[in-house]
């Protein structure tokens, strides 16, 4: 059950933080071009779907374990119970309507609409914050780990959801300016980077007691270091891009697959954090 909780949030994390990070960096790349808009919508829609059917598996997941038996997951009185008397059911009550809102939003004529859009997708992505360590503790010292945790999501999910949309305008550029783009992404990328390192050191050493939980090579330590290693590998990677921005229509070819590798970097940090969920932190002394 474990594996299939830590896969269940991997993936309820990465659509949400890539929903969250396409549509706002939409307008910062693409402007008033339009040229994506019904690849972007069309990839919106099933993001939105897969959270949804995700986001409804990670309940039950969670409420099979609360009983300690699979077949509790669909019985109602239990879900019941889960929902409506424990934080973790409360929490996602709201994030499921909000998830289902956004669905319907994507099915009507209302699509277009930017605010309601990107309001939707970030209280689902705020949502998020309060599920697992982010509800450790009690008191304004809970609230503000949780607004600690928006930050930090919000700055993965606008980076992660950012390089798929960058990924899209390097298949296609369609005539746009790639190199205007991709010195736009990187001038926003640099403070996201500073608001993601600063967030997960303040995560680290709340949850921990210290600036860097040990034994280093076990544990939540050793997952800890496996995502610290990814996120550093792309931070490589970025800088590598940016100093491609020079004549980069003639490398396109080669900065595609630059960025590519960089978002899957991104997608194996999402899945370290997803196990990282379902271990309890390292507690110094």
């Amino acid at each position: 059950m474990t594996s299939a909780m830590v896969l269940c949030r991997f993936l309820h994390f990465t659509v949400v933080l890539m929903l969250f990070g396409a549509w706002m960096f939409r307008p910062l790349l693409l402007g008033r071009e339009a040229v994506l808009e019904p690849s972007l919508a069309r990839i919106a829609r099933w993001l939105a779907v897969v959270a949804l059917v995700s986001g409804v598996g990670w309940l039950l997941l969670i409420t099979a374990s609360m009983a300690g038996n699979a077949s509790a997951a669909f019985d109602p009185s239990t879900l019941g119970l889960v929902l409506g008397k424990t934080f973790f059911g409360q929490v996602w009550s709201w994030h499921l309507l909000i998830n289902g809102l956004l669905v319907a939003l994507l099915l009507t004529p209302w699509r277009s609409n930017f605010p309601l859009r990107i309001g939707l997708a970030g209280l689902l992505l705020a949502t998020l914050a309060p599920v697992g360590h982010g509800a450790m503790l009690d008191g304004l010292s809970g609230q503000l780990l949780i607004l600690n945790q928006i930050i930090h999501l919000i700055c993965v999910g606008a980076w992660l959801g950012g390089l798929m949309l960058l990924v899209m305008i390097l298949r296609a550029p369609a005539g746009l300016a790639v190199g205007d783009v991709l010195r736009r992404f990187s001038g926003v990328g640099y403070v996201l980077v500073a608001g993601l390192v600063l967030t997960g050191l303040i995560n680290v050493r709340v949850l921990t007691g210290a600036f860097w939980p040990t034994p280093l090579l076990s544990g939540f330590a050793l997952i800890l270091l496996i995502k610290v290693s990814l996120v550093g590998v792309m931070l490589g990677l970025a800088l590598f891009n940016r100093l491609q921005v020079k004549n980069c229509e003639q490398r396109l070819s080669m900065l595609h697959a630059s960025v590519i590798i960089e978002w899957f970097l991104g997608m194996g940090a999402v899945a370290a954090v997803s196990l990282l969920g379902t271990m309890p932190p390292m507690i110094a002394g």
